[in-house]
C-alpha cells in the first residue's frame, strides 16, 4: 500500500509541473506500467489539453474588436455631436450667411437705408475665428444693423470678382451711399471697426433708391461664368451738347465801331 501511496503521489506530482510549468505530456513516462490509466490519461491530456492557448485568444480577440469598434463608434458619436461651425456659434438674428452672389445683391438691395455689414471670413482663418464673439456681441448691440457673412471658401470665385484678397475683411453699405467704407481689421485693431459703426449707424434716411454694390462689382459678377449670376448694365444717357445760338437776321448788325456798351445796349432793346 506504501508503495501504490508513493506512486499515486508522484503522478499527482507530475500533474503539477504540466500545469505549473507548461512541460510536455511525454513527461508522465516516469509513472510505472502498473497504473492502467496512465495511458489513456496521458492520450486525453493530448487530443484535450487542459488549456487551450487558441480559444483564449479568439475570444480575447473578439472581445477587443468588439470593444474597439465600440469605442470608435462612441469616439465617432461624440465627434459629429460636438461638431458644429464656429461662425454660427452666438449667431445673432441680424447675422445671417450669404449663399450667393444673388443672395448678396438682393439682400443689399433689400435693406433700405439700413446699414450694412458684408464679413468676409474663412472657416481656417484663425483671425476670423479669434474676432468672431467681438463681432456676434456688436450685433447684438447694434439690433438695427444687418451683418452679412460670406465664406471665402465657398464663395471664392465672387470673392475674387468682387477685389478681396485679404481676411478678415469688412465692407459697410448704407442706402443711396452705397458702400461707405470697406477695411480689415483683426482683435488688434477692432477700435477700427467700432469707430466705423459709431460714424455710420446712425439713422438718417438717403435721397434715392438702394446703391447696394458698385455698377463695376455688378458688372464683374455677371462676367464671371463661375457664378450664376446676371446683369445688364444700366444704359448711361448721352447729354447733348448744347446748340450754339446763330445770329438771328432781323436784328441790327452792331458796327465795329460801337463801343461795348452800345452793343449792349442794342442787343437788350432788340429782344
Amino acid at each position: 500500500m506504501a508503495e501504490v501511496i508513493s506512486k499515486t503521489s508522484l503522478f499527482f506530482g507530475g500533474g503539477a509541473c504540466v500545469n505549473h510549468h507548461h512541460h510536455h505530456v511525454d513527461d508522465f513516462s516516469v509513472l510505472p506500467v502498473s497504473f492502467g490509466f496512465k495511458k489513456s490519461f496521458s492520450s486525453s491530456l493530448k487530443q484535450k489539453p487542459l488549456r487551450s492557448d487558441f480559444s483564449g485568444k479568439q475570444i480575447l480577440e473578439t472581445f477587443n474588436r468588439s470593444f474597439r469598434s465600440s469605442s470608435v463608434t462612441a469616439q465617432s458619436t461624440l465627434r459629429i455631436g460636438t461638431a458644429h461651425k464656429w461662425w454660427e456659434k452666438g449667431s445673432q438674428e441680424n447675422m445671417r450667411e450669404i449663399s450667393s452672389a444673388q443672395d448678396l445683391v438682393d439682400s443689399l438691395a433689400d435693406a433700405g437705408d439700413k446699414l450694412v455689414v458684408v464679413d468676409f471670413f474663412s472657416p481656417g482663418c484663425g483671425g476670423c475665428k479669434a474676432l468672431h464673439p467681438k463681432m456676434c456681441q456688436l450685433a447684438e448691440q447694434s439690433p438695427d444693423v444687418q451683418f452679412l457673412q460670406v465664406n471665402y471658401e465657398e464663395h471664392k470665385s465672387m470673392c475674387y470678382s468682387l477685389g478681396v484678397h485679404v481676411l478678415p475683411f469688412f465692407r459697410f453699405y448704407r442706402g443711396a451711399q452705397g458702400r461707405v467704407c470697406s477695411f480689415s481689421c483683426t482683435n488688434a485693431t477692432i477700435k477700427k471697426f467700432r469707430d466705423a459703426l459709431a460714424k455710420h449707424s446712425p439713422d438718417r434716411c438717403s435721397l434715392g433708391p438702394t446703391k447696394g454694390l458698385e455698377e463695376k462689382e455688378l458688372v464683374a459678377l455677371a462676367a464671371n461664368k463661375e457664378l450664376n449670376f446676371s446683369y445688364t448694365p444700366k444704359v448711361v444717357p448721352v447729354e447733348k451738347e448744347a446748340a450754339i445760338p446763330t445770329a438771328n437776321p432781323a436784328l441790327p448788325v452792331p458796327h465795329p465801331s460801337m463801343s461795348g456798351s452800345e452793343e449792349k445796349t442794342l442787343v437788350s432793346a432788340g429782344r
